[in-house]
């Protein structure tokens, strides 16, 4: 299980949020690599799928910072969807559209068509769950990624947006959760 420090889609595609994401960018990024090598380790992709899986990750919680909410996974869409318009891969926006949407569902999610909206899932809540939730990764793989790209206050940030978000919404806690 290699681990890839500079991505050059995931690099190409941050550079137009860098600024958007301002001091949690590091975070994010990070957040961001762990996750796509987490769906790299618990499948092996075909280039395609790699790229697909690179594009959803970028894009999958940009809108805590589009819109400065916790009920992200709307305003996280657009962008996604824009920047495969502008690359001629409008093929590939259901497919993504259901990768970052369906990121956050509680229950496995089953659909033959996209068995990617499930891989994109489990990555997410390993890195989310801080590598309680591994899906058979082990510890050690999960290290590494750690060590190669640290939490930079990530969970932390999270944890303080939560905070805020529940103290306006308290009959509403996790907008972005599915089941």
């Amino acid at each position: 299980m290699e681990i890839n420090t500079d991505i050059a889609l995931l690099e190409t595609i941050f550079a137009d949020w860098k600024s958007v994401i301002g001091a949690d960018y590091l975070a994010y990024r990070n957040h961001v690599y762990r996750m796509v090598h987490c769906c790299f380790a618990l499948q092996d992709c075909t280039t395609e799928e790699s790229d697909k899986i690179i594009i959803a990750a970028a894009f999958h919680d940009l809108g805590i910072w589009i819109d400065q909410t916790l009920d992200y996974i709307g305003p996280s869409l657009p962008p996604a969807l824009r920047y495969l318009s502008e690359n001629g891969l409008e093929t590939w926006s259901d497919e993504i559209s259901l990768m970052i949407s369906e990121h956050h569902k509680l229950s496995k999610y089953s659909n033959e068509k996209y068995p990617l909206v499930e891989l994109f899932r489990k990555a997410d809540l390993v890195d989310f769950s801080l590598g309680l939730v591994r899906f058979g990764l082990p510890k050690s793989y999960l290290s590494a990624l750690n060590k190669a790209f640290p939490n930079e206050g990530f969970h932390k940030g999270l944890a303080k947006k939560a905070g805020k978000w529940f103290l306006r919404h308290p009959f509403n806690p996790a907008p972005m959760m599915k089941w």
